[in-house]
């Protein structure tokens, strides 16, 4: 794991973040969890031996108060919002709008912000994001595809600033994914949100765990840029006309 020691998840209770928790601890890092959920995080701790953190990660000073002193060797910015997935951006809550920017890219730029400095002084580290195949290419929601992506761009401009320094940084991109993200997403769309689940055979958040993995794996002279990750029953992309169905 390249001297690789410790790790940070945010969005660590559930899904994806949890999955990443279970792969890093087995693979014998000390994981640093950061969820809002204490008894969820109380009882991963338990399982794993990961370091519970149970806060919003959108708490920049309780971030700040953790990363204090703390030498972190992988992030994984993996803490997500599937609030106003299902509305038009002229049609969403103001709150809605700003607590997806939140939470979605506020938390990824000041967990960067915070750890960064220490990696390139000891010339090595990773940065994971966990951002969305809604990143890469149109969809049907502006506020999520806004969202991640600023995660993409961030972590293609990560990757210029860290040139020279040792750090790497990968982006994974799922597509869809058997998590709880979709209860928000579809919160008061149950027919919707069934139909969506049993559209394909969707992605398990070990799936996406596996590859976090594989990336910070390889040797430290390769650097894994980005990671689509998609159902084989799922495509991105299409062209849309005024008579389509949407």
């Amino acid at each position: 794991m390249n001297g690789y020691e410790t790790a940070l998840v945010t969005g660590a209770s559930s899904g994806i973040g949890e999955a990443v928790v279970r792969a890093l601890a087995a693979a014998g890092l000390t994981v640093h969890a950061i969820a809002r959920r204490a008894d969820r995080l109380a009882a991963l701790a338990e399982q794993t031996g990961c370091q519970a953190h149970a806060f919003d990660a959108t708490d920049t000073e309780a971030l700040m108060r953790l990363l204090d002193g703390l030498a972190i060797d992988i992030l994984v910015n993996n803490v997500a919002t599937g609030l106003g997935f299902g509305d038009h951006v002229s049609e969403v809550d103001p709150a809605v709008i700003d607590q997806a920017v939140a939470t979605n890219l506020t938390v990824s730029l000041h967990a960067c912000r915070l750890v960064l400095p220490g990696m390139i002084a000891r010339g090595r580290g990773h940065v994971v994001t966990v951002s969305s195949i809604s990143g890469l290419y149109p969809i049907r929601q502006a506020l999520y595809g806004a969202t991640k992506g600023g995660q993409h761009l961030l972590h293609q401009t990560l990757r210029v600033e860290l040139l020279g320094t040792g750090v790497r940084a990968t982006e994974i991109c799922p597509g869809s994914t058997h998590t709880e993200f979709f209860d928000r997403a579809f919160e008061d769309d149950a027919a919707g949100k069934a139909a969506f689940l049993e559209s394909c055979r969707l992605l398990d958040p070990e799936d996406v765990a596996d590859a976090v993995l594989y990336a910070v794996a390889r040797p430290a002279h390769v650097n894994v840029g980005t990671i689509e990750l998609t159902p084989t029953g799922e495509v991105p992309g299409g062209i849309l006309h005024d008579g389509d169905e949407r």
